[in-house]
């Protein structure tokens, strides 16, 4: 994206998940783009943090803008190798947690949909670092303020919603999956509206910061998500049309504040009306 994107309008980067070893992935194709949206099943193929810190993590630091490293895995230890790693280095800002993988060592529960095991993993790796922590929750649950709140009780500095929605495509003549793998994770401005009440159901449910993606493709998108709850947003998926997007989804949204005369972003949030009290 170097020479892409003016970082002086990004806030912060999110760097691709970073595992204790390297990942492959899934099998191709790995991406589809569908009427209103992306599929992808990349399988969170990785370098893996040993070569992230020696390979990636230089370059990164000379963009001038703060890094958010995401960390997953399959065993709490899995996280919390990959935040003792990264401790010893600079340059890293902070970390957003990516719960949407299955605990092995609990038959396979996904830390996104159980509120026990999301406050352990929360909790351990909250021990391990003084930097600040997001969770990033997952939509693919019944209710998403049980989770919400286990990240907030458990330590977590902010959270971050929504990550994809688990979808499938098919092609009707040859009766197969579009996708390699099977199912994928369904992203763009198909998930937006969901994405925008799950971000409000969130807000309404912790005091802590909501980071809010699902959709982003525009100033006003953004602006819509702020007034959901979301303190700060996301952008992935329109990244892949347009790789610019970041820096001028920005753009639009100070055009979008001063053509509705409101003097800091910050204003817009939670100022949703529900025709009742939402708070």
């Amino acid at each position: 994206m170097e020479g892409l994107v003016d970082w002086g309008w990004v806030g912060a980067i999110v760097v691709k998940g970073l595992s204790r070893e390297p990942m492959k992935g899934n099998p191709p194709p790995r991406l589809w783009e569908t009427e209103s949206g992306m599929m992808n099943s990349i399988g969170l193929q990785n370098v893996g943090v040993r070569a992230f810190i020696r390979e990636k993590l230089p370059g990164l630091r000379q963009i001038g803008v703060p890094v958010f490293a995401n960390v997953f895995g399959n065993e709490v230890a899995d996280y919390v190798a990959v935040i003792d790693a990264l401790e010893a280095e600079e340059g890293i800002a902070g970390y957003e947690l990516n719960v949407s993988c299955p605990n092995t060592k609990h038959g396979g529960v996904f830390f996104s949909s159980d509120p026990v095991l999301l406050a352990e993993l929360v909790t351990t790796a909250r021990a391990r670092t003084a930097r600040p922590m997001l969770v990033k929750l997952s939509p693919n649950v019944a209710k998403i303020e049980p989770l919400a709140r286990a990240a907030e009780e458990s330590g977590a500095d902010a959270i971050s919603l929504v990550n994809t929605f688990i979808a499938l495509a098919i092609d009707a003549r040859t009766r197969r999956a579009r996708i390699g793998a099977g199912f994928g994770g369904l992203s763009g401005p198909a998930i937006k509206p969901v994405a925008l009440r799950l971000v409000h159901e969130a807000w309404k449910a912790v005091k802590i910061p909501v980071v809010g993606l699902g959709g982003i493709a525009t100033g006003e998108d953004a602006a819509e998500f702020l007034i959901a709850g979301a303190t700060a947003v996301e952008v992935g998926t329109a990244s892949f049309f347009d790789p610019s997007s970041v820096s001028r989804i920005a753009r639009e949204l100070d055009q979008f504040l001063a053509a509705e005369h409101i003097a800091r972003a910050a204003d817009l949030t939670g100022t949703l009306k529900m025709g009742e009290s939402n708070k």
